[in-house]
């Protein structure tokens, strides 16, 4: 009886053993749940960006809307008639900004 008492106990202990430390334990499996989770985050971002970009080609391809604001604020294109002014700061205005914060 003492002998396979004895057995059993060793056998637990492995069992434990393996289920704490070994290859595939709960800590790793924790680790590896803590990594999917940031991994479904990264790629809900990464999704919501290609939804973006999507509609992004989307209207550059339907409309000249969007090639045209393009074009003005990456560019700084005018059309044709239209007088471009640029207004620069004096640096007392920037002086003054910079005191109201």
């Amino acid at each position: 009886m003492r002998l396979i008492t004895a057995i059993l106990i060793i056998f637990f202990a492995l069992l434990q053993y393996r289920l704490w430390f070994g290859k595939n334990s709960i800590p790793d499996y924790l680790a590896l749940e803590e990594e999917v989770t940031r991994q479904q985050v990264n790629n809900n971002k990464l999704k919501q960006r290609n939804k973006l970009l999507y509609a992004d080609t989307d209207d550059l391809k339907s409309g000249t809307e969007a090639i045209e604001e393009r074009a003005r604020h990456e560019l700084g294109m005018i059309k044709q008639g239209e007088t471009f002014f640029r207004v620069i700061p004096n640096d007392s205005d920037t002086n003054k900004k910079e005191r109201l914060r």
